[in-house]
């Protein structure tokens, strides 16, 4: 089988090639973001916080899109209240049978109608007042009994429903309380939330009550960056709990990646741009060492970054560039072979035509 060769300007030209792809792999890996140094402490001259010397948050404020947990504590309307679907009439009748008693909770169901059993029928009491409910009441059951005396009062309103549970804080900074409408409380303390749903509830209630507190702190992030050393990098975003570290936001991420170097700090932003601070950590401290001087308090807002492996980097940035010419000699070769093995005495028919077995 005859020897298939290159031609000495092909091979000339396949080591330029080879020579221009390093040349750019170089360049793009050498190209990397790099950690300037930065004095450990914060803007206002204080010691950076860190894993054994950590800081309280400021108080919480409440920002989209926070979630938020509301208990109707004193939840009574303004008198006169009329009854409504869902409301629940607590009811005590004297007079009744021993075996057909009429007394407890009963809710005012769809259609506005209160129903007293298979024995007593049913009322219609919505749009009424309680007494008024009473009444209408006290004259239905005398069909039934002789001389009934009926207790009625206000046992649960239905709109304390809408107040209680877990309320989303909307893109417009406001909280909805169904029917009662809704409240501003962006920029808020939890203290001053509940002040201002206690105030806006004032117009529809008498001396209402509730309990605040926030059920989802969604608002308040920070941010684990990975670079991909060439394949894409990776961001993860994470809640504030006001304890975390940067040991704990890499084990969010289940700790580095084969991709990943030991280059890793923290780029903290502030309200004047020019002045982003710069937190460089040292893995091996942190971790070998058990060194919490530079294992830094997470705060809202940082940006965990984890430089990408150089050399991985490199060499993901040459495949990149010599897979097209790995394919187009791949392909040469492959016709080169088929050509040779389907010329000469293959298409003649073989050399082993005058063989006897």
């Amino acid at each position: 089988m005859p020897t298939v060769c290159l031609h000495p300007l092909r091979g000339w030209i396949v080591v330029a090639l080879l020579g221009v792809s390093m040349a750019i792999g170089c360049s793009t890996t050498t190209h990397q973001v790099a950690a300037p140094a930065s004095p450990a402490v914060m803007s206002g001259g204080f010691p950076v916080p860190r894993e054994l010397s950590k800081v309280i948050l400021p108080t919480y404020r409440i920002e989209p899109p926070d979630v938020l947990m509301i208990e109707a504590i004193h939840v009574v309307p303004r008198p006169p209240y009329r009854l409504r679907t869902l409301d629940v009439l607590a009811l005590h009748v004297e007079g009744t049978p021993a075996d057909t008693p009429l007394s407890g909770p009963f809710s005012v169901e769809p259609g506005g109608l209160i129903k007293l059993g298979t024995t007593y029928g049913s009322v219609k009491v919505a749009g009424l007042t309680v007494e008024e409910a009473q009444r209408a009441i006290d004259a239905h059951l005398r069909n039934y009994l002789r001389e009934p005396r009926v207790s009625a009062s206000l046992a649960d309103v239905a709109g304390k429903q809408q107040i209680a549970g877990e309320h989303l804080v909307g893109p417009d900074g406001n909280v909805t309380l169904g029917s009662y409408g809704s409240v501003m409380v962006v920029g808020l303390t939890v203290a001053e939330a509940k002040a201002a749903i206690e105030h806006h509830l004032s117009m529809f209630l008498e001396l209402p009550e509730v309990s605040v507190d926030v059920f989802g702190y969604n608002s308040k992030v920070y941010y684990v960056l990975t670079q991909g050393a060439g394949t894409g990098d990776q961001l993860y975003r994470f809640p504030v709990t006001g304890n975390e570290t940067v040991l704990d936001a890499i084990s969010q991420i289940n700790g580095l990646t084969q991709v990943s170097s030991k280059k890793i700090w923290i780029a903290r932003p502030s309200q004047n741009c020019e002045q982003v601070q710069i937190l460089p950590v040292s893995w091996n401290s942190i971790t070998a060492q058990a060194s919490a001087n530079t294992n830094y308090q997470i705060l809202p807002g940082d940006r965990v970054f984890i430089a990408e492996d150089r050399m991985v980097a490199f060499d993901n940035s040459l495949a990149k560039i010599t897979a097209p010419l790995e394919r187009i000699m791949g392909f040469v070769l492959l016709g080169t072979g088929t050509t040779t093995r389907l010329s000469g005495n293959v298409l003649r028919g073989g050399g082993n035509q005058g063989n006897t077995f």
